[in-house]
Parts: structure tokens; sequence; C-alpha cells
């Protein structure tokens, strides 16, 4: 009998949720996704530093000022790593606009188009690129526009519903639900240590926008993200698409237990009636949910953080680089 894993890419797409691709490698996942996170992540792995220093000296070869310098650096250092993680993969990689962007729809479209530039540059088409972008109001507008001129994007930090149908509507091609940091929310608020995979609120916001997407035959995919434990990854075997941890990879690759689909498209919950939505009741189911108001502000903020530590570790490399070459002159 093959392990779990094995099982689980026969039911939904399985996506690599790391930056590394040597990790990627031992696990043969169809896509992959990252953020700003997980790129200052590989970015302290010294396996990685030709990748980061390629980005500097590039980045010195353009135009602009210091400033400009260091976010081409940046973008040229995500293009790097999406570029060897298709290498080793036969679909797409995720690559993030910057965080700091999430409330402005003319600036995240513009980076998303530069860094789809970037890729071409390297030799890779759009056809294999998706653009990453937080399930603000103003990130989906990004995204509307982006699919309008054929740049696929991946939503991400979706919390609530009401994200999911925004999303849909405007076109997008695919969102990223996060299951483990609304599990995280409602242990703390509720005081509970444990939920059962069945009964885990994560599971349960994915289930319920994976089953609505298909009653109503929304093409965007869904795809379960930020996982907890394996038993949430079980719950939602059948959903389109899941991102997962190579930790997480590993757990299920070495059980070799039976596992169970628990989504079809065939087998969906009663119909709830396509929802209207504007701008107006899209802050304002927002507002009312404090798990979702608190999470996307909080995942935001985290990653702005880590980007900000990037630039930090980009500032100290290249100075140090510098002074090494000065003292060989």
């Amino acid at each position: 009998m093959s392990n779990k894993l094995e099982q689980l890419k026969k039911m939904s797409v399985v996506v690599a949720d790391t930056g590394e691709f040597n990790a990627i490698k031992a696990y043969q996942p169809e896509d992959a996704t990252t953020n700003p996170s997980l790129l200052f992540k590989v970015a302290q792995n010294p396996e990685y530093t030709d990748f980061l220093l390629d980005a500097i000296d590039w980045a010195k070869q353009q135009p602009g000022d210091e400033v400009q310098r260091l976010q081409n650096t940046l973008q040229k250092f995500a293009i790097n790593i999406g570029v060897e993680i298709l290498k080793v993969i036969p679909g797409r990689v995720s690559t993030e606009v910057d965080a700091r962007l999430s409330f402005n729809t003319d600036e995240s479209i513009k980076q998303a188009e530069h860094l789809i530039e970037l890729y071409q540059q390297a030799g890779i088409g759009r056809d294999r690129i998706l653009i990453k972008i937080a399930s603000t109001w103003e990130g989906i507008c990004a995204a509307k526009q982006l699919e309008k001129q054929g740049i696929r994007c991946n939503l991400t930090l979706l919390f609530n519903f009401i994200q999911a149908v925004a999303c849909a509507e405007a076109g997008v091609t695919l969102i990223s639900p996060f299951v483990g940091r609304i599990l995280d929310w409602y242990k703390k608020d509720s005081g509970r240590d444990y939920y059962a995979p069945a009964e885990d609120p994560g599971v349960l916001s994915v289930t319920r926008i994976y089953h609505y997407y298909k009653q109503h035959d929304y093409n965007t995919i869904v795809m379960g993200a930020s996982f907890r434990n394996t038993g949430e990854i079980e719950q939602l075997a059948g959903c389109d698409r899941l991102t997962i941890s190579p930790q997480l990879m590993a757990e299920l690759q070495q059980d070799q237990g039976i596992l169970k689909r628990q989504l079809s498209s065939h087998q969906c919950e009663p119909i709830e009636r396509r929802a209207a939505i504007d701008e107006q009741l899209f802050r304002w189911e927002l507002n009312q949910d404090p798990m979702a108001t608190e999470k996307l502000a909080e995942g935001i903020r985290n990653f702005a953080i880590d980007q900000g530590k990037l630039e930090s570790l980009i500032l100290e490399m290249d100075a140090y680089h510098a002074g090494q070459h000065k003292a060989v002159l």
C-alpha cells in the first residue's frame, strides 16, 4: 500500500510550502509557494547565499537610488529562488508582492507586472507563475485587473468567507484559505487545547468555501494552506490543492495508513445562495469577524516585518562583501 502522501496526490494537487528547493526535490510536489517569511529563512541558509549575492550584484547594475536598489534586490532574489524551484517542479511557483503594498491597488499591480517581467527575462513564461497578494479589498481589486492582463494570481491571508466570495467574483485563479492560523485563534480565544480535525474551525472554513465554489461553478482554485498538523490535511483530502510544509509532507510520507477522500465536487453540502458583493459589504463582513480581522492584520504585519529583516540582511551582506573586495584590492 502506498503512503498517505502518495494517496493524497491522487486526490489533491500537492504544493510545497517552502522556498528551499533542495527540500522540494524529496517530495515531488506539483507546485510550490513562497512568501516573505520563507524567503527570509532561505536567505539565512548558507546553501543559498549565492542566489542572494547574485541579486545584490544585479541590482547594482540597474538605474535608481539606494531605496530602489534595495527593492530591486528583494525582487530579484525572489525571482532567483522561484526560477530554481521551477527547475524541480512541473507546475507553477507563487511569488508574493511586498506585503507593505497590501492596501495599495496601483502599486501592487505595478510590482506584479515587474515580477512577471523579471521572470520573463529569466526565460520563464507567465503561465508558470502565480502572483501572490493579500486578500484585502485593494489586493483583490489588483488581482482582478491583473487577471484581465493574463497574469494569474494567488490570493493569500484568506480567513473569512466574504474574502473567498470576493476573490471568486473577481475571477482570480487561486485562493489560499489559511487553516492553521484560524485554529490558532480559536484555541486561544476558547481556551481549548485541541480540536478534532472534523471540527477544526480552519478545516470547516475551507470546506464551506470549497462547497460554495463547486455549487456555483467558479473556476477559482481552492488551495488549503497554513496547516498545523496532518489531521487537518487529511480532513481536506480532495480539495483542489493543498500547500504543505516539508515537515508535514514527511509525516504523511511515513504514514502507511489508509487516506479517505473527504471533499468531492460531486458531494457537496446544501446549496448556499450566490452572494452579491461590493466594497461596503466586504468591509462590513470582515469587520464583524474578529478572527479574520485580527489574523489578516497580523499576517500582513508579520510578512512586512520579515521583509524588513530580509532588507537588513541584504544591506549587511552587501557591506560585508564590499569590505572584503576593498581588502583584496
